[in-house]
C-alpha cells in the first residue's frame, strides 16, 4: 500500500477513531478516575479530589444495599432475558409461515420496541396503577382483588420486569426472524425425508442452526438489560425501600439522588456494571472462535 493510499484509509477512520475517543474512551476513562478519588461537590467542580484508590469499592461492598442490588439486578436480568427469549422465539417461528397480515401483525408487535422508554414506562405505571390502573380493574371483574404492584415490597420488582419483557420481545423477535429466515428449506426438507416431526425438526434442526444468532441476541439483551435504568426509575424510582433498586438506579441514586453526591461510589458501582458486560462479552468472543 503506498503512502497515499495510505494516508486515505487514515482519512475514513479518523472520524469513528475521533468518535470512540470523544464518546466511549474519555468517558470510561473519566468514569474510572471518579471512582478512584474521594470527590465533593467543590472538588468536582475544581478537580482537586484527593486519591482514594480502591476505598470507594469497599464503601459499596460494605453497604447494605450491595446484596439487595446484586440480588435484584441479577433477577431484573435473567427473568427477562429468559422470558423475551422465549416469547421471541416462538413469535419468531410462528412468523415464519406466511399466511395473511404476517407482515401486519410482525408491524404491530414492533411499536413496543420504537416507542421512547419514557412513553413505555409511563403507560405501564399508569396501567399497573393500585387505584385506577387497568390490570387492577380487570382482576375485579373476575373476582380477584386489587394489587398495590408498584408500591408493594413484593411486586415491586415483579412490575418493572413485566415491563421490560413488553419492551425487550420485539428486538428478539425482529433477530430471531432474520435468523429464521437464513436457514435453508432443503435442510427441513431433508428432515422431513428422514422421518422427523415437527418437534424433533426444530429441536435437531432450527434450534442449532440458529445458536449463533441467538447467541448475539441473548449477549446484546444482556448488555442491555444491565444497564435499564429508565424503567425501574419512571415506575418505581428502586422503591419501595429499595426493593427494585438495581444497581443502575443505585449508581444514579448515589450520584444524583441525593442532596450530597457520592460521586466516586456512584461510580464504583457503574464500573461494575460495565465489568460485567465485559466478561459476557468476552465470553462470547471465546466460544464464537471457538
Amino acid at each position: 500500500m503506498n503512502r497515499s493510499a495510505r494516508g486515505a484509509a487514515w482519512a475514513f477512520l479518523a472520524p469513528v477513531v475521533l468518535y470512540l475517543l470523544v464518546f466511549y474512551a474519555y468517558p470510561l476513562y473519566r468514569n474510572v478516575e471518579l471512582s478512584l478519588r474521594d470527590y465533593t461537590v467543590r472538588s468536582f467542580v475544581q478537580g482537586d479530589a484527593p486519591f482514594a484508590g480502591f476505598g470507594n469499592y469497599a464503601k459499596v461492598f460494605a453497604d447494605a444495599t450491595f446484596w439487595p442490588a446484586l440480588w435484584h439486578t441479577v433477577v431484573f436480568t435473567l427473568v427477562s432475558l429468559a422470558f423475551q427469549f422465549t416469547i421471541g422465539l416462538a413469535l419468531a417461528v410462528f412468523f415464519q409461515r406466511n399466511f395473511r397480515l404476517s407482515a401486519i401483525l410482525r408491524a404491530l408487535f414492533l411499536v413496543p420496541w420504537l416507542l421512547p422508554l419514557i412513553v413505555s414506562a409511563s403507560t405501564w405505571s399508569w396501567m399497573l396503577n393500585s387505584d385506577s390502573g387497568v390490570v387492577n380493574t380487570a382482576l375485579s371483574w373476575f373476582g380477584g382483588t386489587p394489587v398495590n404492584w408498584l408500591t408493594s415490597p413484593d411486586w415491586a420488582l415483579w412490575s418493572v420486569v413485566i415491563a421490560n419483557i413488553w419492551i425487550g420481545v420485539p428486538f428478539n423477535l425482529v433477530v430471531l426472524y432474520s435468523g429464521l429466515q437464513a436457514i435453508s428449506p432443503d435442510v427441513y426438507e431433508a428432515a422431513a425425508i428422514d422421518g422427523a416431526n415437527g418437534r424433533q425438526r426444530f429441536w435437531k434442526v432450527t434450534f442449532p442452526l440458529l445458536r449463533p444468532v441467538s447467541a448475539i441476541t441473548l449477549l446484546l439483551g444482556l448488555v442491555y438489560t444491565l444497564k435499564v435504568f429508565d424503567i425501574v426509575w419512571i415506575m418505581t424510582k428502586g422503591g419501595p425501600s429499595g426493593a427494585s433498586t438495581t444497581f443502575a438506579t443505585w449508581s444514579y441514586r448515589l450520584g444524583f439522588g441525593n442532596l450530597v453526591p457520592a460521586f466516586g461510589p456512584g461510580a464504583a458501582v457503574g464500573n461494575l456494571l460495565i465489568v460485567t458486560a465485559l466478561v459476557f462479552g468476552l465470553i462470547y468472543i471465546r466460544r464464537t472462535r471457538s
